[in-house]
């Protein structure tokens, strides 16, 4: 029988310059380099990357269904911003969903998951000696991913993810608002894996991820009310 070879589509080749481009701009916004407000203007960006006006068209469009880019009438394409209330409920709904999905993860969380966490937290640990909030943000999320990605339920994994791109834009700066805040947490790490490692009861473990949370959103409340 003859193997028939398919030739990649235009769309599949489009497909991943428009990835690239997500990447790219999606990067550029979480780091600080587009703040918000920030005008998106698709010829410039195309131009930068080395792409055509279309997949950098097609990233903006994620961009805006993940609330990172707003689109205005005779102003275009902008960095969104997050209002404190905003923020405020963002936080407080993954404070909720990423607990219950840190337990229902928790049993199917073996030894190497809970070494690579712990190795993280170690790398966030060594970053506070010459604090960048840039890189202990994408650390601190590549710790909880760890802890939740084996959530069984796909539906509170997908509202976990919503939480996290929806705060994308500010969490880079979060932790440069209290840095305080980021030695707690990698303390309150160690306790979250030492509850997992001891087989602790899901509702204790769901309580200690809650609150770990909140406790991020209580600290940057109390600064933003000095300012």
């Amino acid at each position: 029988m003859t193997e028939t070879v398919t030739e990649p589509s235009a769309a599949a080749a489009a497909g991943s310059k428009s990835e690239q481009a997500y990447r790219a701009v999606k990067a550029r916004i979480v780091e600080g380099t587009y703040t918000p407000g920030y005008r998106l203007v698709l010829g410039s960006i195309a131009k930068d990357l080395g792409f055509s006006v279309v997949p950098v068209r097609e990233a903006i469009r994620r961009l805006e269904a993940e609330g990172l880019v707003t689109f205005e009438r005779n102003v275009g394409a902008t960095v969104a911003g997050i209002d404190p209330t905003e923020y405020l409920y963002t936080m407080q709904t993954l404070s909720i969903v990423e607990g219950a999905a840190t337990a229902l993860s928790a049993p199917l969380v073996d030894s190497v998951a809970i070494a690579r966490a712990r190795a993280v937290n170690e790398d966030m640990r060594e970053c506070l000696d010459h604090f960048d909030p840039v890189r202990f943000t994408q650390l601190n999320q590549d710790f909880h991913s760890i802890l939740f990605e084996h959530c069984p339920n796909p539906h509170i994994l997908d509202l976990v993810h919503r939480g996290w791109n929806r705060l994308a834009s500010l969490r880079s700066s979060t932790f440069r608002f209290v840095p305080g805040r980021a030695r707690n947490s990698v303390d309150e790490h160690e306790a979250l894996l030492k509850l997992i490692e001891s087989g602790a009861d899901a509702d204790d473990i769901e309580k200690a991820a809650r609150l770990h949370r909140s406790a991020t959103l209580d600290a940057y409340l109390a600064q933003a009310k000095t300012i």
